[in-house]
């Protein structure tokens, strides 16, 4: 915008300068280019000015409705689990990705948005996401995300972090429609069967777990979310 503007500006200038008038000195036409250019840099600085604003005023609102925290803990043999979550506002999204000390990373995508909130787990070493609805005590951990926008890194401590275990069987039969879903499990899940699973006191003897997901909230609590299948 700015470069047509001051093309333009230079072909007005040579339209003055060859209109057909009487012929003026050179020093004559010094006071209406002077002009023109005092006009030319005030105009480009007020284009500037509102470009700025403009952006700003947009691009503000974008930035603070996301948020990157970064949480580390030490696990019960005091090796480092370094974990991020992404916090979406706007949209009540919170996403970890925990990586594992053998550096593979998984994600778990908490959706508060709906009446009744979604987890939605993807293991690294799986071809399936698995599906349950949020409880209360996964709400009051969330929070503890969603309501510190401010803090970008927590640090918690092995001794005054509590831990807790849950148990997730799998309801093989229970394959969920991908296209059915949000558009964020949507996105993370695309390319993987989905199906649903139900809280359960555990596997008992007979029933074998098959991986587990750690994931660690503000408020010193990390919970350990075990699977295992149940049968069709």
């Amino acid at each position: 915008m700015v470069r047509c503007w001051k093309r333009s500006e230079n072909r007005l200038e040579e339209a003055q300068c060859s209109d057909g008038g009487p012929d003026v000195s050179p020093q004559s036409h010094f006071p209406h280019k002077a002009f023109w250019l005092s006009l030319s840099a005030s105009l480009l600085l007020v284009v500037i000015a509102l470009g700025l604003s403009g952006h700003l005023g947009v691009s503000q609102p974008l930035s603070s409705s996301l948020q990157i925290v970064r949480i580390t803990v030490p696990d019960q043999t005091g090796v480092l689990i370094n974990q991020s979550a992404v916090v979406d506002q706007k949209n009540d999204l919170v996403t970890f990705s925990v990586t594992s000390p053998a550096n593979q990373t998984s994600t778990v995508l908490f959706d508060i948005k709906h009446l009744q909130g979604l987890i939605c787990y993807k293991p690294v070493d799986q071809d399936s996401c698995f599906l349950r609805e949020m409880e209360q005590s996964d709400y009051d951990n969330v929070n503890s995300l969603l309501h510190e926008p401010t803090r970008k890194q927590f640090q918690l401590s092995g001794n005054e972090t509590r831990r807790q275990t849950e148990f997730l069987g799998v309801l093989a039969a229970s394959q969920v429609n991908v296209s059915s879903l949000e558009e964020p499990l949507q996105a993370l899940c695309q390319d993987r069967s989905v199906h649903w699973t139900r809280r359960a006191e555990g596997p008992g003897k007979q029933r074998l777990v098959y991986f587990c997901i750690d994931i660690c909230f503000p408020s010193n609590i990390c919970v350990s979310v075990c699977f295992y299948y149940l049968p069709e």
